[in-house]
């Protein structure tokens, strides 16, 4: 039977963003994974066409292409990547394979190294496949950056990316329908794919609960079903809001390892907001939004709250702020902590230099 045609659609610039934020991670993730790993799986579960109306790349050929252009790909080269792009579509994964066809023939002679797999089917077969033949063969899954990126609500039920990720060199980037799961917890009407969703009822409580208290709670909620369910010490969440202020989705990055956090945390600041879009948090009681002049208010709050009355290394307020805070280890000295100095809030008792902070440097915080 004839594959169907592909009609290709516009990339909306939330989705731009949502694919400059994963070349910037994999150009960080691949080096540090190879460095210590002679087999890596990038898995791409809604991979798509790979391709928009107007030519711009999908997340497929964003990943290919990072990974072989990659300025230490010859440091790599012992290191197997096996890129897995799974579509649903028919046509839209004979598409995909088409353009990885003619990537891998522009680029000849193309790395040994680096192998690509194109699979159609659905996100729950295939992983629950992949993941039955590793148990049969009593085998782990090599270290994993999954990218799960459906539309919807119904294609990503938390047994599922349980399954996935029950690895401890696993990490996870998955979107989450915050908009939809928040206007149907309470109507009844999809009760089964919510609970598919969370892996569990609790949802329902949010019908109980209105405007930004019952958004928190669902995102707190599959927050905490990520850590409990599949085993994530290590969470952050980045909230996409349209120009008008209104959440759309968010994004969940979950990881076993901080240096994973740190490097994530960098490349989604390093993704300046238009007009178009903008990516969010809250902390400390505030709205920290994501750009590249960073407001550090908050972090300075928190610290003084956190670290009251204590004598604190350098290295445990870093270790702190990349663990539960939505900024970056480089948000540390100069931009936080230099700044408390100056205005008198901090001290340090064992510094050569003020407002500098090399290893091994006592900051103290006064009591409140």
């Amino acid at each position: 039977m004839a594959t169907p045609p592909v009609e290709l659609w516009d990339r909306p610039p939330h989705t731009a963003a949502k694919h400059s934020l994963l070349r910037t991670y994999l150009g960080a993730w691949f080096p540090i994974i190879a460095r210590y790993n002679k087999r890596v799986v990038y898995y791409d579960a809604f991979a798509g066409p790979g391709q928009y109306k107007g030519g711009d790349p999908g997340s497929p050929i964003i990943a290919l292409e990072t990974l072989i252009d990659h300025y230490a790909s010859a440091a790599m080269g012992d290191t197997e990547f096996y890129l897995l792009f799974n579509e649903q579509d028919q046509g839209c994964a004979q598409y995909l394979q088409d353009l990885v066809t003619k990537l891998q023939a522009s680029r000849a002679p193309w790395p040994r190294n680096v192998k690509v797999g194109i699979t159609n089917s659905t996100f729950i077969e295939l992983t629950s496949e992949m993941v039955d033949y590793l148990e049969q063969g009593n085998a782990h899954l090599a270290p994993t950056f999954a990218f799960v990126d459906p539309v919807g609500v119904k294609a990503t039920p938390m047994s599922i990316l349980q399954r996935l990720t029950d690895y401890p060199k696993g990490e996870l980037l998955v979107y989450f329908a915050h908009e939809t799961v928040v206007r149907f917890c309470g109507a009844g009407n999809i009760d089964q794919a919510l609970t598919d969703l969370f892996g569990t009822e609790e949802y329902k409580d949010a019908s109980l609960l209105t405007g930004s208290q019952r958004s928190q709670y669902i995102h707190d909620l599959y927050k905490r079903q990520l850590h409990d369910s599949c085993g994530f010490p290590y969470i952050q969440s980045f909230a996409m809001y349209d120009d008008r202020g209104k959440q759309l989705y968010d994004l969940f990055y979950c990881t076993h390892e901080p240096i994973g956090l740190d490097r994530m945390k960098g490349a989604m600041w390093k993704i300046a907001p238009s007009g178009d879009f903008s990516f969010r948090d809250r902390f400390a009681n505030q709205e920290v939004i994501f750009a590249e002049s960073v407001d550090t208010g908050p972090l300075q709050a928190h610290l003084l709250q956190y670290f009251a009355g204590q004598a604190v290394t350098i290295e445990a307020i870093i270790d702190h702020v990349i663990v539960s805070t939505p900024y970056t280890s480089s948000h540390v000295k100069r931009a936080t902590l230099a700044e408390m100095q100056k205005q008198g809030l901090i001290s340090s008792p064992n510094q050569k230099r003020a407002n500098t902070y090399p290893d091994g440097t006592i900051v103290l915080f006064p009591a409140v």
